[in-house]
């Protein structure tokens, strides 16, 4: 299955008081990659809502935290589709970034995001096309 790295760097925003990146901004991070991840396949989500009148939903997610980040810090956030249904992705992701010290990669965040393809307009759950689970598998 495929892997995506999507890189980022930490701005003051994505921190709390203490310069540490804020635990709630993974799921942005997440989100983000994931984002880019569809954009990298040819997928626009505003695209798939208004010609196929279908969305990637968030229906359930599950976080571990390891490590901090901090403020400027580069990270790597990867997806990859881990587990596939008629209607729903399990897309397990990770932030890591290198150590300064000892130069190896050290794992932050990881967890799984649970996603459903649904209508817009009733949220009911519908089948993930062919192409776009063939292109994210």
């Amino acid at each position: 299955m495929n892997n995506f790295i999507w890189p980022l760097r930490v701005y003051w925003e994505d921190t709390d008081a203490g310069g540490i990146v804020f635990y709630a901004n993974y799921l942005k991070f997440f989100e983000r990659a994931r984002t880019e991840w569809f954009r990298s396949l040819g997928y626009s989500q505003q695209e798939l809502k208004e010609t196929l009148g279908c969305m990637f939903i968030v229906s359930s997610t599950q976080l571990k935290y390891a490590h901090p980040a901090f403020l400027d810090d580069e990270l790597q956030v990867s997806a990859q589709v881990i587990e596939s249904g008629g209607a729903t992705l399990v897309i397990a992701q990770k932030a890591t970034k290198i150590s300064s010290t000892t130069n190896e990669r050290i794992e932050l965040c990881s967890g799984t995001i649970k996603i459903a393809w649904v209508q817009v307009g009733s949220l009911k759950p519908s089948r993930i096309p062919k192409d776009i689970l063939q292109k994210l598998l």
